[in-house]
């Protein structure tokens, strides 16, 4: 089963994006957990998030609830960027603009004529 195929060609989404005449709508939840997979958060995160826990436990409390507070805020920065990272990317990649239109990451909302 093929994915659908994006509104617009990606060379006509790119000139109409930052021509201003494109709209989008990236999936804040989808592209948190895209980011999520391709930084490989949970793989960062655990060590960080242990270390905090063994600092404190070893009576490190300070340096220990410090390492956990900028783990859980690496997390929450880093799943925020996603709409960001999934809009960059997709105006440079016309293959991931496809997948991302296909997955029901990114939708063109609406894209204004060009004034004549």
């Amino acid at each position: 089963m093929n994915a659908p195929q994006p509104a617009l060609p990606h060379d006509e989404f790119v000139a109409a994006y930052r021509a201003g005449r494109a709209r989008v709508s990236i999936d804040r939840a989808g592209a948190a957990r895209f980011v999520s997979a391709q930084t490989l958060l949970p793989l960062v995160l655990l060590p960080l998030l242990g270390g905090g826990v063994a600092l404190a436990l070893l009576g490190h409390f300070i340096a220990g609830a410090t390492l956990f507070v900028l783990a859980l805020a690496l997390r929450h920065a880093v799943r925020a960027s996603g709409q960001g990272f999934v809009l960059a990317r997709a105006l440079r990649d016309a293959e991931f603009y496809r997948a991302a239109c296909g997955a029901g990451l990114l939708h063109v909302v609406s894209v204004e004529q060009p004034a004549t």
